[in-house]
């Protein structure tokens, strides 16, 4: 219709090239717009505005908010339940749960102690407490697939079979890591170590669930079990290789963890960082019905969750205010993904 009106003769009709390539081209976007496409497309992008708009409210509530002093306690508190949470991420992802990670948490670190002890190298002792978490979440995914127990139940008797197993070998004292000074900050010394670590497993395993069979295969487990057995997908090899997974970054993150209070506790980590973990994967973008998840957004729920708990110690706010607010949070945060991946299926995004 363009080319007739401006080829027409005698000009009639005839529209300036300017309108006609007006015409042709898109309407401009508004900003409201392009953040709306963003926000309904990538995941992680609601809980980075979520993120900017409460660093904004406590900075103007408390100038103490940035100061260097306090952004160590945000990092403390951020990284090593990211850790957990990128963990949980690959479980729930396939359609598991595990709540024994959090014993995981206080386990490795006593083994890593025991083998230190025993003589060996700093680095042999971290690979014997990791060697000891993989063995829990072997454990784990073993009983889950093979005898087809519920994850749920698996992972809850194992969290009490975990717990008194560390506190019979640590007699119930703490005790402190044994390394050289270079080892400990590098392996958690420095709460910017430990941050730098949370960040490359968080960004680690998002490019494994996005990049490779493990992950697509890790997907298609947990959005159709039936289906992905059918096309040849070892659907017990990756629950179990994922509970695996799960329990070695419990581990980590425990002896990361360690070399950061100078002291191993087997009170330390228990049922509170595995709900903190799972609440930030969920808050972050993952669902609970798996088949969908993000590692880097539960990274970013960790930090959300990491800012409002130490934004609401500034003010002076009731830890139980806290637990509503965050239980708001993950209702409210559930409720959104849910619709949001039902229009993304009907094909509206």
């Amino acid at each position: 219709m363009a080319d007739d009106a401006r080829h027409s003769p005698a000009g009639e009709g005839r529209l300036p090239d300017d309108a006609v390539k007006g015409a042709d081209a898109a309407p401009p976007r508004s900003a409201w717009n392009l953040a709306a496409t963003a926000v309904f497309r990538y995941r992680e992008a609601s809980i980075v505005i979520a993120g900017l708009l409460l660093v904004i409210y406590f900075q103007y509530s408390s100038a103490a908010f940035l100061s260097p002093a306090n952004l160590e306690n945000l990092v403390q508190f951020t990284a090593t339940t990211a850790i957990i949470a990128a963990g949980e991420v690959m479980v729930l992802v396939c359609g598991e749960l595990d709540l024994s990670v959090g014993m995981v948490y206080a386990l490795a670190p006593f083994v890593m102690y025991f083998a230190m002890a025993g003589g060996a190298p700093p680095w042999l002792a971290v690979v014997a407490g990791l060697a000891a978490a993989a063995l829990v979440g072997a454990i784990n995914g073993f009983l889950t697939t093979l005898l087809r127990l519920p994850s749920f139940v698996t992972t809850l008797g194992m969290l009490f079979l975990i717990n008194g197993f560390t506190l019979t070998i640590s007699g119930g004292f703490p005790v402190q890591p044994l390394a050289g000074e270079l080892f400990t900050r590098i392996f958690g010394g420095n709460p910017w170590a430990e941050l730098a670590w949370a960040l490359a497993i968080a960004i680690g395993l998002q490019f494994v669930l996005m990049k490779t069979r493990w992950g697509l295969h890790t997907v298609a487990t947990g959005g159709n079990p039936t289906g992905a057995a059918e096309v040849g997908i070892k659907v017990r090899r990756i629950k179990t290789g994922n509970f695996i997974l799960c329990s070695m970054l419990g581990g980590f993150a425990g002896m990361l963890d360690a070399f950061r209070i100078g002291s191993i506790d087997p009170l330390a980590g228990g049922s509170e960082i595995m709900f903190a973990a799972i609440a930030s994967a969920v808050i972050g973008g993952t669902l609970l019905t798996g088949g969908l998840g993000t590692t880097v957004g539960a990274f970013l729920g960790a930090l959300a969750l990491a800012i409002l708990k130490d934004g609401f110690t500034l003010l002076g706010v009731s830890a139980f205010t806290f637990d509503m607010i965050l239980g708001a949070a993950i209702l409210a945060t559930m409720t959104v993904n849910i619709h949001l991946s039902r229009l993304r299926d009907q094909g509206g995004g």
